[in-house]
């Protein structure tokens, strides 16, 4: 063995099978690259497992700030929510892992890097289009994508070649972690019709197991990043951690959600995200407060394409680097402070405050002190109505008589009938 592949390695059955079937299929020296983001697993066991399996070297890399930094306070000042619906924990993770896969195979002198996807899945899209734009030399290859294996068949292959299996048995639910999320899929879960057991649920109590006294928790916020919670001024990863556990105490966080998969089909997907939704919350709020209503808008359409960058791995792009120039510079004045409500698995923003609010109280009031000029309304209406006016007195007779309308010569003769009353 000469050649070296560098693989992304979890620890689980596919890709400590891809371990041996990488060293056996092509003949490579085998490096494992195994990243913290947050979740929950021992890693040093991870990396012990690896030697064990015989590979040249195994690395593992806390990449917890960076991913904090530089992903997930970027997706979280764009207001990144794909449909709408899902803070793009995963999705967030998956170009960090393949830039630092590039840095190791350059490190260690590789020509190729391997992940553990199937061909189904969003994150082979996300890994492999990240690799052509960082290291296009590098060969990538995807064992489980290639292998064609069935569950029972790897099991087998590993009992045959010496490796560790936790369990004989499949588990109904894949599943995927970091700080931003936790995402579930599989087993009685590809029925859209049923409702999540609650075993699926590791992070967040049920609604009904939660206290009954609402707590109201205050997030402090400079320039779209949060850096407060309550009185404690807190880093990243700290902040996030907390606000996990708070909104899991409290029932905040569930996602439910039938999405459109990059590779062309729907996928119903569970979603834990306290911590994402209680930031967007306030983030959202705030700018509310300090945001015109040109700006706010046209954002929300950024909001939308930049989610569907994230999630469809072109994060390395310079379509990205365009639309975060939009954000970085809504955001000079996104800094203040949010209250939030968490009770019984909701939660609900009760007040909101900031130095650059464009919210006056003495144009908003109705009370004493009221600063607004009513008499300016009337000028207002005037000429913000002319053109309907002037349309009406002009072209009304033929945009609002009460002539029957002819469809059939405007519409194609399928549709016609689907216009017409019903009962006659």
């Amino acid at each position: 063995m000469g050649k070296k592949v560098v693989l992304a390695y979890s620890g689980g059955l596919d890709t400590s099978v891809a371990i041996k079937w990488l060293q056996e299929k092509y003949s490579m020296e085998v490096v494992t690259l195994t990243i913290d983001l947050g979740a929950t697993k021992e890693l040093s066991k991870v990396k012990e497992k690896a030697l064990r399996l015989g590979v040249r070297s195994a690395h593992v890399i806390d990449a917890r700030e960076p991913f904090v930094r530089y992903f997930i306070f970027p997706a979280l000042q764009a207001g990144a929510m794909y449909e709408g619906v899902y803070p793009l924990a995963t999705a967030l993770g998956r170009p960090l892992i393949a830039k630092l896969l590039a840095e190791v195979a350059e490190e260690e002198g590789a020509e190729a890097v391997a992940h553990g996807c199937t061909g189904k899945g969003n994150d082979q899209v996300r890994f492999e289009l990240s690799l052509q734009a960082l290291a296009p030399h590098l060969k990538v290859i995807a064992p489980v994508r290639e292998w064609g294996m069935s569950r029972e068949e790897e099991i087998e292959y590993a009992h045959a070649h010496g490796i560790p299996v936790e369990a004989t048995k499949k588990s109904p639910y894949s599943t995927d972690e970091n700080l931003w999320g936790r995402s579930i899929e599989c087993g009685v879960l590809e029925d859209p019709w049923q409702e999540p057991p609650e075993e699926v649920f590791q992070w967040i109590k049920p609604p009904e197991e939660t206290p009954r006294e609402p707590l109201i928790i205050e997030i402090g916020i400079e320039k779209g990043i949060p850096f407060r919670l309550d009185n404690k001024y807190l880093k990243g990863i700290e902040l996030i951690e907390e606000l996990n556990r708070l909104g899991g105490l409290h029932g905040v966080g569930r996602i439910d959600h039938v999405e459109n998969r990059v590779v062309g089909i729907k996928s119903r997907e569970i979603y834990e995200a306290p911590a994402a939704i209680l930031l967007h919350k306030a983030h959202r709020a705030l700018e509310g407060m300090v945001l015109a209503k040109e700006a706010m808008r046209f954002k929300d359409m950024v909001a939308s394409q930049y989610a569907d960058i994230v999630y469809n791995g072109q994060w390395f792009s310079a379509f990205h680097l365009d639309l975060m120039a939009y954000v970085l510079s809504t955001q000079r004045v996104v800094t203040g402070v949010v209250r939030i409500k968490l009770s019984r698995g909701t939660a609900t923003v009760v007040g909101r405050k900031s130095p650059l609010s464009l919210y006056k109280y003495d144009l908003a009031t109705y009370e004493k002190g009221d600063a607004f000029e009513h008499k300016a309304a009337e000028g207002f209406i005037k000429l913000q109505g002319l053109p309907l006016k002037t349309q009406s007195q002009i072209q009304g007779h033929l945009l609002f008589g009460h002539q029957e309308i002819d469809f059939s010569s405007v519409l194609p003769p399928k549709l016609v009938p689907l216009l017409e009353k019903k009962g006659d």
